[in-house]
């Protein structure tokens, strides 16, 4: 069976650019808290430097959404991947400097360890791609630009399973790669090697989906200008809000319909998720004594029951349950896996890995589609970039408390995101269940 028959043409591209966008991301995860501690950090500092990155994504990724809806995804897109490239560029110089001491400390809260020049480094290499880190917001923006109301549970799906892919072979190729005698450079070295390849795929394969973007190709401007599309259009009709990018700010989005519950739902689940990734890397570097080609087996089991999921079974199961359906089954797998993991037994720690994967296959597509079906499709770019933001902050202060909590509860971090995994449930339950009762209402009168 041919690859083109199971992915439609129209949507390779950007499947493409996200797979190598997530695949140069995740070659990181299982290692970096093997580099933070041989620089001299610990699990705090581990924390506080996974918290850059969604920190100051939060910053930027509204920036990079609404600027999308101006100029074109396209260009954005470009944009970002470059920012990334600088990052690991920086991130691998951090390799080169000598491990001069700037000061250290030992307390309860912070623990012990030594803030080291090569770390400080790593620290700017992360605010600099957190800030052009705004890919994951304007892919599903393009994603939601190219999708009909018939294909786009089916295509956020096949997103969905891009991304897993992604994070299948990254941690899988990053163990392999760390145990060579370069150690922890070589994945970094492939990781800005791919982000140049990201760069390529979306100047060359990569067509604009955004309408509302003018043609400067023949204009006498300058490179510059010409790049960023400064002499753009207004598609809509006078007085239309959307014709007016300055009005699509925080206050215009929350007043789309289902927009603040949603919002609600993406901040919880990603400060659910950075609690799992904060605590899981230091869990499995001392608790379990993992390496790191353990860890990077782990998440690649995790990413490949994704791929199961949201590709062949997300597609057959969209055509027959709701958006809100599926990601109230999925909620529950995910309560159900993070409660789990507090039990340090590998048959059980995978048998959460399961569990967690197949209940994010089910919840994450299905969530992402209804936020693309919510608002006007003119604000995509701005819902999508605000949406990111939200979850950027949940992921800074996630990955900070789960740092915290793990240096002082270890595993009874994972409960605490069951928790709250547990009020997703309830809060699409009670969304559900209102949307239900208005379909009976609007129905009603009409079969009278």
């Amino acid at each position: 069976m041919k690859l083109t028959s199971l992915i439609p043409a129209k949507i390779f591209p950007i499947l493409l650019v996200n797979f190598i966008g997530i695949l140069g991301y995740s070659i990181v995860i299982p290692i970096l808290i093997f580099i933070v501690i041989d620089m001299g950090g610990n699990g705090f500092i581990y924390g506080i430097l996974g918290a850059m990155y969604p920190f100051f994504q939060f910053i930027g990724a509204p920036i990079l959404g609404s600027l999308s809806d101006r100029i074109g995804r396209k260009k954005v897109l470009v944009l970002s991947q470059a920012g990334t490239f600088v990052a690991w560029m920086l991130f691998l110089l951090a390799f080169l400097l000598p491990k001069t001491t700037l000061w250290s400390q030992n307390t309860e809260l912070t623990g012990n360890y030594v803030m080291t020049l090569p770390l400080i480094l790593i620290f700017v290499a992360r605010i600099f791609d957190g800030f052009t880190g705004g890919n994951v917001s304007v892919a599903n923006a393009y994603l939601s630009d190219i999708s009909t109301d018939e294909d786009r549970n089916k295509n956020f799906g096949k997103m969905g399973a891009s991304t897993s892919t992604g994070f299948v072979l990254g941690p899988a190729v990053a163990g392999l790669l760390a145990s060579t005698y370069l150690g922890e450079t070589l994945p970094l070295i492939l990781a800005a090697i791919i982000s140049l390849i990201a760069i390529f795929v979306i100047s060359t394969r990569l067509t604009e989906s955004n309408p509302c973007v003018v043609d400067t190709a023949g204009l006498d401007t300058n490179t510059f200008r010409r790049f960023f599309q400064v002499e753009h259009k207004d598609c809509y009709q006078e007085g239309d809000i959307e014709a007016n990018p300055e009005k699509k700010g925080w206050t215009t989005v929350l007043k789309q319909p289902g927009i603040p519950l949603l919002y609600t739902v993406y901040f919880l689940t990603f400060l659910a998720f950075s609690l799992f990734y904060a605590g899981l890397p230091i869990y499995a570097s001392t608790l379990l004594e993992w390496s790191a080609t353990d860890l990077g087996i782990f998440l690649a089991y995790s990413s490949l029951i994704m791929i199961l999921v949201q590709g062949p079974l997300l597609s057959r199961l969209s055509d027959r349950f709701s958006n809100e359906a599926l990601i109230l089954v999925g909620s529950v797998f995910l309560t159900c896996s993070f409660l789990l993991l507090s039990i340090q037994n590998l048959m059980v720690l995978y048998l959460a890995n399961t569990l967690l994967s197949i209940g994010n296959g089910l919840m994450w597509p299905s969530f992402l589609s209804l936020l693309a079906r919510s608002g006007s499709p003119k604000m995509q770019g701005a819902i999508q970039g605000y949406g990111n933001s939200m979850g950027s902050f949940a992921s800074m202060l996630g990955l900070i408390l789960g740092g915290l909590l793990f240096e002082n509860i270890t595993t009874m971090t994972f409960f605490i995101g069951g928790m709250v995994f547990i009020i997703i449930t309830i809060l699409m339950t009670i969304n559900f269940l209102q949307r239900k009762k208005k379909t009976k209402k609007t129905v009603a009168p009409s079969t009278a």
